[in-house]
């Protein structure tokens, strides 16, 4: 299942005997030993001794600091941080997309817009790349601070052409991620290797497709009329194709979501490390940021039309 984001194609999110297999594994599958050794010796002793086993039992669950494992609340908390720091840096991108605008000079500056997108680029291909072999926290804060320069200047960029875009972009990705999480939590929706073959396959037509609309916009062929090449052609009823596609794509990102809950939930049923806590926060974070940017340029359209 973990074809549909890079970030989760690791073994640790789909081999079963996780636990035992990566680094830090083996101690927390021996912790589970340790604890049954010493359930059987309490078991032998007085009433105090037993007394104590009870209490032992009445106390919290152990976390995921005690277990060295993956656990849903560390990984929550370890997603917390990594947002928080792409808020941060898109204040950063927003403030210094917008700096250099003037009577004079109204363009924004799309700087931070190229540096961003370069940057984190490059280093979710390194997250990815090296992960198997080592999860580096510092990587993936840096890719966070990257994507949020990034989603900081683009926003600062659409909020100049058409203001308000930003917090209905920001609001609708908080909506659909919101949905996702509660059908998902509630066991409503669900992966299927059918339904990923199928996204798959449309995600490669997407990407083709993007490939092809960049090319066109760039050597300003006819047929790519428009800010948006080929999305701002009208389609059936009037409708711009970005429009159509765009929808089909929110849709795609939202099932992508639903690949990403699910490959944690494995992780945390296989006993992972606690470090892919930080791999399965970087992948929602790519999924969230591909989201927030569809839904921005459908709004953008529509807007243009």
């Amino acid at each position: 299942m973990a074809l549909n984001n890079p970030a989760f194609n690791n073994p640790a999110f789909q081999d079963p005997k996780a636990v035992q297999t990566y680094p830090g594994g083996a101690q927390a599958g021996n912790l589970g030993a340790q604890t049954q050794y010493a359930t059987a010796q309490h078991t032998t002793t007085d009433a105090a001794a037993q007394a104590q086993l009870e209490g032992m039992y009445a106390a919290p669950a152990a976390g995921a600091v005690e277990t060295g494992r993956m656990s849903y609340e560390d990984t929550i908390w370890k997603t917390v941080g990594l947002f928080a720091v792409l808020l941060v840096f898109a204040a950063v991108g927003w403030v210094w997309t917008m700096a250099g605008v003037t009577a004079l000079n109204p363009q924004p500056s799309v700087l931070p817009w190229i540096l961003g997108a370069l940057g984190g680029f490059v280093l979710s291909m390194v997250v990815i790349f090296t992960s198997r072999k080592k999860i580096r926290p510092a990587l993936i804060f840096g890719y966070a601070a990257f994507e949020g320069l990034f989603v900081g200047a683009i926003s600062a960029f659409f909020e100049y052409i058409y203001h308000g875009i930003v917090l209905q972009a920001t609001l609708a990705t908080l909506a659909v991620v919101g949905v996702t999480l509660a059908l998902f939590a509630s066991g409503k929706i669900r992966a299927s290797k059918r339904a990923t073959k199928v996204f798959l396959i449309a995600m490669v037509g997407y990407l083709v497709f993007s490939l092809v609309n960049i090319m066109l916009m760039l050597f300003n062929v006819p047929i790519a009329g428009g800010a948006f090449g080929m999305l701002s052609a009208k389609g059936p009823f009037g409708i711009p194709w970005g429009i159509l596609i765009g929808i089909f794509v929110v849709i795609m990102a939202a099932y992508s979501l639903v690949l990403d809950f699910d490959n944690i939930q494995q992780g945390v049923r296989n006993g992972a490390p606690r470090q892919y806590g930080w791999l399965g926060g970087f992948g929602i974070m790519v999924t969230v940021v591909w989201l927030y940017i569809e839904i921005l340029r459908i709004l953008a359209i529509a807007r243009n039309n």
